[in-house]
């Protein structure tokens, strides 16, 4: 990719034939005349052409075609960052806030910016196709991956969403909107049959897809691994019926990766591309499928239009030119990524207005809690990405209060039994660098390639270097010199599925192979590899050689047939234990001006490939916080986890801040939001559940059919009281709600407009919500449901008037197999959020409503 002149930046170039005049019509959709050409080169290829073209040529990338002018395109996760084909620290990615997070901004502007950003960084990493957004539903708090999608109702799901493709898809590069569809939890997720109703399928899971689909012109979809009532997702008939016919999809659809399962079934579904490459369930096999008649010729030649149709968009197919798309600076993407975390935090409680503190009020301040020194930026699996830098929470307020402040930190208590990967102050490589060097070596023990690098987690996927792919490597080694800054036991080991040996001081400790436990996931050797490690006892200024051979076994079922590859270095420094940790905290706190405790969830908890089993922070994280609250007064509670967790400390502090998992720029936000530089933003996308009685289930049963009993009522529409209801923040002013009316609008939906007063005494942000219930919800519909929402700003002292369109959408139901208006009188409530709704409005709806 190279820089033009004016700033904007354009994709890669091509070998290949030269461009033809770019026909007409280029843009969210395709003119006539570029149709044809499209049609024009898909008939050219021979059918063994045409068919490769369905496949992945590797892990990240699918095939180039020169005689029609294709080159390669370059797709890559995903939600937290753009990662781009190397998955390593010498490649780093943007870290933007969790899915969790975008969508407790309840700021479509912002969001449309922060996939502008992401579109600017796929293109520095000569990346065309983005997996993301993920817009499956909140269905229940225990799913693994909550964090990666965006909220349990399908309205905000889908505004936020299609604000998020838009700006991914104005820098030129595709948004795929994942997973269609009920891939709502992990348990058994390559299988279970999620056994939806059809009147909450169309209104709650298929929705944001419509709306995203039709609104925001996705130019991809990725079918999920799931089954959706009785069929494989790569094979159901939603593909072709619901996602191409009603809506007009005209994208590609790509599967989940190995989601593809049969050559017949999918030849004929709405499938267009099978991911990863080069093996699939395709290939030969679908040419000998069309040769026989099982598969007909025009359905591959369907996919293969779509294939180009992608391909002309973002400036892979000759004649076509890419977008212009910004490039960004480091100082512009640091501005936005730490506004974006801010504008995501959701002020809880604020008993007394504990927030903001007063900076020239503290002379002390004690960071208590295990997130408090590393921060939690991300998730686990698939969305990981390595960041430039993370700020954490005592960087971030050291900088913020300067020298004149004196920061005391303790970790409080350990939040996991796991050996973390070894930190780089406690290691070095031999010749004595940061970090570790790593070799590659062959057979006889030649050593293929060594390099420096500085993290301890590893991941390698086809290729270990660029001129060395993973098949002729027998062997990795990990050298490094462990140097002990104090007496005691450290923690040793490994962790990783396969075969290794660990030496340390010329000491075997382990000889082995390890396994992936009985119906874990893949991605668990990932976000929780199983580990050996073990106590060595060191002395202050003590040096030790570490040694890890990593043993490379084809096949290597327990991962991919491309032959991924990960393991981690792990090691601990001395711990005092829980006990003395949690007195050394209170001490620390009692003697501050004020103590901010950060607890949260850990990898191992939050991550793809598992549900939760319990949304009880992991060990004795709730003690500490109240152990805090008891000693200070002045004590904010900060949440650093990426879906909701019990509180059951949140009326013993004065303040309790979710900051969801922020991304790099956490500490200088949180900082922010601490000391009122800047406003917490957030509205919970979420109910934020008491406990967990009556949450919906994420195990299927024994036939692996996992039932969605619940139907429409979950989260807020469910009427269970929650500890905070859905859409609730608070801000750092107050609000009054005086007037609210509304009235049909002959061109169609309803118009409601809202005077807003701001009562405080700074300018604020307030989302304003509407709710409708009605006309006589049956027993299994929602009592009230979120029809529209608004964010605006208000100086201090003045009131504004504000109109906020309902569409139509919002009366309507499915029922015999269409979406229609329910006639009657609905009552409109107007509030801040779905359990604070001051000011209501009846409205009648007539049946001819446009």
């Amino acid at each position: 990719m190279t820089a033009t002149q004016s700033g904007e930046s354009t994709q890669h170039p091509t070998d290949e034939r030269p461009a033809p005049p770019v026909p007409s019509g280029l843009g969210l959709g395709l003119g006539e005349e570029a149709e044809r050409d499209l049609r024009g080169r898909v008939a050219v290829l021979t059918l063994a052409q045409k068919v490769r073209l369905l496949t992945g040529a590797d892990f990240w990338s699918l095939h180039a075609e020169p005689a029609i002018g294709l080159r390669r395109i370059v797709t890559s996760d995903g939600p937290a960052g753009v990662r781009g084909e190397i998955w390593d620290e010498r490649d780093p990615s943007a870290n933007i806030p969790s899915a969790t997070s975008l969508a407790a901004t309840w700021d479509e502007d912002r969001i449309e910016r922060i996939g502008g950003l992401l579109a600017a960084e796929a293109r520095r990493k000569h990346v065309d196709v983005l997996l993301a957004p993920t817009v499956n539903m909140h269905r229940s708090p225990y799913g693994g991956r909550h964090f990666e999608c965006l909220s349990e109702d399908p309205l905000l799901t889908a505004r936020i969403g299609a604000a998020y493709v838009r700006g991914v898809q104005d820098g030129g590069v595709a948004a795929t909107v994942k997973h269609f569809v009920g891939n709502d939890s992990e348990t058994q997720r390559f299988t279970y049959d999620a056994r939806i109703g059809e009147t909450a399928l169309r209104e709650l899971y298929l929705e944001p897809f419509r709306v995203i689909v039709t609104e925001a012109g996705a130019w991809a979809v990725m079918a999920a691994y799931n089954k959706v009532n009785g069929a494989t997702m790569t094979e159901n008939a939603l593909l072709d019926e619901v996602l191409k016919g009603e809506w007009g999809f005209d994208g590609v659809v790509v599967s989940d990766w190995y989601a593809t399962r049969g050559t017949v079934e999918s030849g004929r579904a709405g499938l267009d591309l099978a991911m990863p490459g080069p093996g699939s369930p395709w290939g030969h096999a679908l040419v000998a499928a069309v040769e026989s008649g099982a598969v007909s010729e025009a359905a591959v030649d369907a996919k293969v239009l779509r294939l180009l149709r992608l391909a002309a968009r973002v400036g892979a197919l000759a004649g076509y030119p890419a977008r212009p798309c910004r490039e960004l600076t480091p100082a512009h993407t640091a501005h936005e990524l730490r506004s974006a975390a801010a504008a995501g935090f959701v002020l809880l409680r604020n008993d007394g207005a504990a927030l903001p503190a007063d900076p020239s009020a503290l002379t002390s301040v004690a960071l208590i809690g295990p997130n408090a020194a590393v921060a939690r930026t991300l998730g686990g699996g698939s969305a990981t990405v390595f960041p430039p830098y993370t700020v954490s929470a005592v960087e971030g307020i050291a900088e913020a209060l300067g020298t004149g402040v004196t920061i005391s930190h303790a970790p409080g208590v350990w939040a996991t039994d796991r050996v973390p990967p070894a930190p780089l102050d406690l290691v070095r490589t031999p010749a004595g660098d940061p970090g570790v060097e790593v070799r590659f070596l062959a057979a006889d023990g030649t050593v293929l390639a060594a390099e420096h690098r500085t993290v301890t987690a590893f991941n390698w996927l086809s290729r270990f270097t660029p001129e060395l792919p993973i098949g002729r490597v027998a062997a990795v080694e990990v050298h490094a010199v462990v140097t002990a800054s104090t007496d005691g036991t450290y923690q040793l080991g490994a962790s990783g599925i396969g075969s290794y040996r660990i030496d340390v001081a010329g000491k075997t400790l382990f000889d082995g192979s390890v396994e992936l436990p009985p119906g874990a996931d893949v991605v668990e050797a990932l976000s929780k590899p199983p580990q050996r490690t073990f106590g060595v006892d060191l002395v202050a200024g003590q040096e030790v050689p570490y040694l890890l051979h990593y043993r490379l076994i084809r096949p290597q079922e327990w991962l991919d047939e491309d032959g991924s590859v990960a393991f981690q270095v792990s090691a601990a420094r001395p711990y005092l234990g829980d006990d003395a940790e949690i007195e050394r905290a209170v001490a620390l706190a009692a003697g501050a001006d004020l103590a901010v405790v950060i607890v949260g969830t850990t990898e191992e908890v939050e991550s793809e490939g598992f549900d939760r089993s319990s949304l009880a922070l992991p060990g004795r994280q709730d003690e500490l916080v109240r152990r805090i609250a008891a000693a200070n007064p002045r004590t904010v509670a900060v949440v650093n986890s990426g879906a909701p967790v019990l509180l059951p400390w949140a009326d013993e502090v004065p303040a309790v801040l979710a900051t969801w998992f922020p991304g790099q720029e956490f500490g200088h936000a949180l900082a922010d939001v601490l000391f009122g530089a800047t406003e917490p933003g957030g509205r919970l996308p979420v109910s934020w559940p008491a406990n967990e009685d009556e949450l919906p289930s994420t195990t299927p049963d024994e036939s692996g059919a996992l039932e969605y009993g619940e139907g429409l009522l979950f989260g807020y529409r469910s009427g269970r009281p929650a500890q905070f209801a859905f859409g609730h923040g608070l801000g750092y002013t107050s609000w009054a709600y005086e007037h609210a009316e509304a009235s049909v609008l002959e061109a169609g939906g309803v118009s409601v407009t809202v005077r807003l007063r701001n009562t405080g005494s700074r300018r604020g942000r307030e989302v304003i919500q509407v709710y409708a219930t009605g006309p006589g919800s049956a027993l299994d519909r929602p009592v009230r449901w979120l029809a529209g929402f608004a964010g605006v700003e208000v100086g201090a002292g003045d009131a504004v008037d504000v109109t906020i369109a309902i569409p139509s959408r919002a009366f309507q139901r499915w029922e015999d197999g269409r979406f229609a208006v329910t006639p009657g009188p609905y009552l409109i409530e107007v509030g801040p959020s779905s359990a604070a709704l001051p000011l209501t409005v009846p409205v009648e709806v007539p049946s001819g409503l446009l």
